[in-house]
């Protein structure tokens, strides 16, 4: 027997410690060399794990399991020969052939894999703990395995009566009293420790100005069609607001730099973070060098960026970087909000809901799209006056696009 030792890969210069999120391959299954067998979640993405040899996957590690660099996850036994008809779910040991007057069942189909209907360790526990069986559970992971989640969501058929025993009312399904308990993702652990870092090392401040988008609305509705056409993207708010920044930001460069020890480091440059919501938790890709890109250029980036992110696809290069950061929470319905700083950074605007508002326009009271706009700042680096002519500037920009267009 010859085995092979899987150990968790150096991944990134800061990084000490994974996750296991998941198994792809059952255990005892056959592997192909470089085939996927787990997924791996650091601080900053979720990593595909390829295997290093082609035969039997026997599992050490147990999904959601933290794993630092170097550390066992699973062996591969390569003197297990791929079964006929290329790689399966199962791999047999030779030892373990049946003989002929024990016939061994014919293999399943792909969609009857050995993942199908098994749970995982962490869900096995749930559901011992539950006292459920696992044949009365539907998994939803991959090749129906049965999740976390699934364990999680999962409740006991409610026992049968005696028949003598007398009735008793039954529970009312919508009055519930139980609770469970979740390990928090290493990603949701990560954002928890920086936001907290942020808040308590900074001398963080908000500042806050209102954004009539008359002129923005009708621009867009104006060349809408044909830039789709020439681009294939729509013009969205985030390219026109993402430029406004970048242009302010290289008048006021005090927002966008930040502290180093007892330097400030400033940027002849805007790479602009741009808040993504994803399944896992918020993750800020930067766009870089926002203030030499044209609009299309960055709408093409940004959906570029945010369909990576929403598929886990996101490299450890593309999540560096950033010297200022926008957050919509405008997209979920937000009137108002005070934004958190994405550290190093000293400043991050904050957009919200674009809501029809009687406003006194030259005397006379008009129904105008506004939107609130929140800064946060470092005032450590920032000065309020600072801030708010910079609020202002983007607040100008916005409401006069073609000072944007025409540079001015």
């Amino acid at each position: 027997m010859s085995i092979v030792e899987m150990k968790v890969p150096v991944i990134g210069e800061s990084i000490t410690e994974v996750t296991l999120s998941q198994w792809l391959k059952a255990d005892g299954a056959y592997v192909a060399l470089d085939e996927p067998i787990c997924e791996f979640e650091s601080d900053k993405a979720t990593l595909e794990f390829p295997a290093e040899a082609a035969g039997k996957l026997i599992h050490v590690a147990a999904e959601e399991e933290d794993l630092e660099i170097g550390a066992l996850v699973a062996k591969i036994d390569t003197s297990v020969a791929a079964p006929e008809g290329g790689s399966g779910d199962a791999a047999p040991a030779k030892e373990e052939t049946p003989t002929k007057k024990e016939e061994a069942p014919a293999p399943a189909v792909a969609s009857d894999s050995y993942a199908k209907g098994h749970p995982s360790p962490a869900a096995n526990k749930i559901l011992a703990e539950k006292n459920i069986a696992a044949e009365n559970v539907q998994g939803t992971g991959r090749d129906g395995r049965i999740t976390k989640a699934d364990a999680d969501k999962a409740t006991a058929p409610a026992p049968k009566a005696p028949a003598a025993a007398a009735p008793t009312p039954a529970p009312r399904a919508d009055f519930s009293r139980e609770e469970s308990r979740k390990k928090m993702s290493r990603m949701r652990r990560t954002i928890a420790s920086r936001l907290t870092k942020a808040k308590n090392e900074t001398a963080m401040l908000t500042t806050f100005n209102e954004v009539d988008l008359t002129n923005v609305m009708a621009l867009r509705k104006q060349v809408q069609e044909k830039f789709v056409e020439k681009y294939g993207v729509k013009l969205g708010f985030m390219s026109l607001f993402s430029k406004a920044c970048a242009k302010a930001l290289m008048e006021k460069p005090d927002v966008n730099a930040f502290i180093d020890d007892n330097e400030l480091v400033y940027h002849d440059y805007a790479d602009i973070s741009i808040a993504i919501s994803t399944p896992t938790g918020l993750v800020v890709p930067p766009v870089k060098n926002v203030e030499s890109l044209n609009f299309a250029e960055i709408e093409l980036e940004i959906k570029r960026l945010a369909g990576r992110a929403r598929n886990g696809e996101l490299t450890l290069d593309e999540m560096q970087g950033g010297t200022f950061a926008i957050t919509n929470g405008g997209v979920f319905g937000s009137l108002l909000s005070t934004p958190i700083l994405n550290a190093p950074q000293s400043a991050i605007l904050g957009m919200h809901g674009i809501f029809n508002r009687p406003m006194a326009i030259n005397g006379e009271v008009k129904i105008r799209p506004m939107m609130y706009l929140a800064l946060s700042y470092d005032h450590r680096v920032v000065d309020g006056s600072t801030s708010v002519t910079f609020l202002v500037r983007v607040k100008e920009l916005l409401e006069n696009p073609n000072l944007l267009l025409l540079d001015v």
